[in-house]
Formats: C-alpha cells, structure tokens, sequence
C-alpha cells in the first residue's frame, strides 16, 4: 500500500469517526425504560408470537431514520424547521403539539422507569424521582450532560446480557423462527395495545427529530451521507437485535410459567440464568441508566425542535430572559413527568406502556409529514424518496393508522 493510499483510508476513518454518533445514540435512547417493559411483557404475556412485529418493524425504523437522516443532511434543516417551511403555520402548530404530547408521555415513562429501578433497591419513589428531576434538570441546564452521556449509556448496555440470558434459557428455536417469520394475529385488546406499543417504542416519534437535528448540528452534508447512512442502519438494527432478545428471553422464561410483568423485578426474573441472584440489580442498574440517558435527551429534543418551528430562541447558553420558551418547555417536561409518578399506586409498568402506546397512535401523523418533504425535490432534488422507500414508509403509516382503528373499535364495542 502506498502512502497515498495509506492517507486517504486514515482519512476516510477520520471522517467515519466524526460522522459516527446520531444513529447510534437515537437507538440506544430508543431503548428506554418504556421499551424494555414493553418488549419484556410483550415476551411474557404472548411468548414468541408478536417477534414478527418487531422484524417488520425494524426494516420500517431503519427506513424512517434515513429518511430523516438524508433530509438534514441535503437541506441543513430540522425536521422542525421544514414542517413549517412545506406545511405553513397550522400544522406544523399541529405536529409540535404532537411532538409535545408525545414527549411528556415519554418522560413520564422515563420517570416510571427510575422509579421502579430504585424501588428494587428499597428507596422510596417519593424520595427518587424529585431527586432524579433535580439531577436530570441541573446535568441539562448546566451543559454537563455531554460528559455523563458514556456513563448512561454504559450503563444501559447491561441489557446486552439479554442475549447471553436467551441462549442459556435454551429456547424452542425453532418456535422463534416461527414466531419471527410466521404472523399470527390475535384480534384481543391486549394484542393490540402491545402491538401499537411495540410501534410507538420501536419508530418513536421524537427520534426522528433527536437524528436529523443532530445530522445538522454536526454540519454533516451529503458528501459524508454514506457514512452517516451506515451510522443510522447499524444503530436502527443493532437497537431491535436487543430488543429481540428481551422478547425471546421474556418470552422463554415467563410466558411458560405464565408470570404476569407486574413490577421491575417480575422482568429482572429473565436475567437470572446469566445473572442469577443478582438478576434484580443488574436489571436496575440498566434500567436506571436507560431511563436517566433519555430523560436527558427528550425535553430537550421538544424544546429545541419546538422552538426551531416558530423561530424562537433556543439554547443551553441562553438565560431564561433570553430564551424563556425553550427554558420553560424542557423544565414542564421534566417536572410534569416526574410529578405524574408521584400519584400514590401508580401501576409504573402499565405507564411505561401507555407511553409507548401514545407514540403509536402519534407516530403516523409526523410520519406524513416526513414522507412529503423527502419526497419533495424543491427540498430535497434528486435525493427524494426511490419507489420503494415510499412503499415501505406508507406501509409503516397505513399500519400503524390500522391498529390504533381496531384498537378503538375492539374497545368501543367491547369486545377483546
């Protein structure tokens, strides 16, 4: 190899390392506290049946993720910031409403998640969870977040050992092939909220805006696409082989014993055969960090995409004089979240997957909107969607759209 050649592959890695980052972590957030109870019950409640769902879903995640990945990367723009460009005023007042929403919902779930985590260690989720909103507050307001992130996605890693947990648990292989490749549909209301669920927690709304934001603040462009590209799929993928897992251990170490996931130790139970007695802490331990890493992340991507919608002000850097929006909505996400978990008996599984729930029924409505700007060659010129990508983003809407429709028709005629 000559030293030429030696210089442009070191330099071909130095532009992959600077482009490696927003796929990745919007994955890794992506499994949070409400993604992990949601996989975990999915597993436990209809053992390997729903895996299909979660292979189907993952083509449609990595699909989604690169079209809001190309569209920051060909117009230096937000997600935000171009629903108002195409769409005007109402409906981009429409989609930030929903981003909200959806948000809050989330970080309550993020909440939930802390609590149940430091429940397993016998603290109190009264003492907990202010304490959590204070810490998470104080590591966005002052900047420092960036320097804990390693420590909170560390953390999270722990659920790798869902992997080692399915194979030492020795499932039926050849039920989860089936399981993956065979449908099989259960027209019950529980089967549905699981399956939006699974929807709202695997495509979740505000990870779209989280990656193409950060394509931009990174000033990647097209020229670096093919990197960055490579960034979005292995972090799509590499996010749903987790949950994979937590569904196939779930599913082989609950379903048969039909344990009902009821609370954070009935899923730190699957840990055990990599784990053993210390299956709980382990899971505690992930579960926490999950929950911390996107409770940091999410009021910060409404406030940040909310503002850049309607051109306020936005900013770590900015005092609340001068940016009193920004400020107040990351501060109302935080605390509201936190004081919903507050509410005495508070079932904090069954919140972690409304939450999830809500981004399903969400989630098709910004999706449109994401369809129609890639698609649009005035933003995007000969970067638009190809033929199939429109075919499988539509598919993902339609679906979606589909079971939030049987989900309320099965609930108002009071059937499942």
């Amino acid at each position: 190899m000559t030293g030429t050649q030696k210089a442009a592959k070191r330099s071909r890695f130095l532009v992959m390392l600077s482009v490696v980052g927003p796929g990745m972590i919007a994955a890794s957030a992506g499994n949070d506290s409400g993604g992990i109870s949601t996989y975990s019950v999915v597993g436990a409640e209809f053992g390997y049946q729903m895996l299909w769902l979660l292979l189907l879903m993952t083509v449609s995640l990595v699909v989604v993720q690169e079209m809001a990945a190309r569209a920051g990367a060909v117009t230096g723009k937000g997600f935000a910031a171009l629903i108002r460009e195409r769409f005007g005023l109402k409906l981009a007042l429409f989609a930030m409403v929903g981003l909200l929403v959806s948000n809050v919902a989330t970080t309550t779930a993020e909440f939930a998640g802390i609590a149940a985590a430091m429940e397993i260690f016998g603290v109190s989720k009264y003492l907990a969870v202010p304490v959590a909103a204070v810490f998470v507050w104080l590591l966005v307001v002052r900047g420092s977040y960036r320097n804990v992130e390693k420590v909170f996605l560390a953390l999270s890693a722990v659920f790798v050992t869902y992997i080692a947990s399915a194979f030492l648990a020795e499932p039926d292989w050849g039920a989860v092939a089936q399981g993956t490749f065979v449908p099989s549909i259960e027209l019950s209301r529980d089967w549905l909220v699981l399956a939006i669920a699974m929807t709202g927690t695997t495509i979740a709304p505000w990870m779209q805006f989280f990656v193409q934001s950060n394509i931009v603040d990174k000033g990647l462009t097209i020229k670096e696409w093919t990197y960055a590209k490579a960034d979005v799929i292995v972090g799509s993928v590499s996010a749903n082989v987790i949950a994979f897992f937590i569904i196939v251990t779930t599913a082989t170490v609950l379903y048969p014993r039909g344990v009902q996931i009821a609370s954070a130790e009935d899923a730190a139970l699957a840990l055990a055969p990599v784990a053993g007695q210390y299956a709980t802490v382990l899971f505690a331990l992930g579960l926490l960090g999950a929950s911390l890493l996107a409770a940091c992340v999410l009021p910060l991507t409404a406030a940040y995409a909310i503002c850049e919608a309607f051109g306020w002000e936005s900013g770590l850097d900015h005092t609340w004089c001068e940016a009193p929006i920004f400020n107040g909505l990351y501060t109302f996400a935080i605390f509201v979240g936190a004081a919903f978990i507050l509410i005495p008996e508070l079932d904090l599984i069954r919140v972690m997957i409304l939450s999830q729930t809500i981004n399903g029924i969400i989630l098709p409505f910004l999706l449109v909107f994401l369809i129609k700007i890639v698609n649009d060659r005035r933003l995007m010129g000969s970067y638009v969607n190809s033929p199939t990508y429109n075919a499988l983003a539509w598919i993902t809407v339609i679906v979606a759209i589909a079971l939030t429709v049987a989900l309320l028709a099965i609930t108002f005629l009071g059937l499942g």
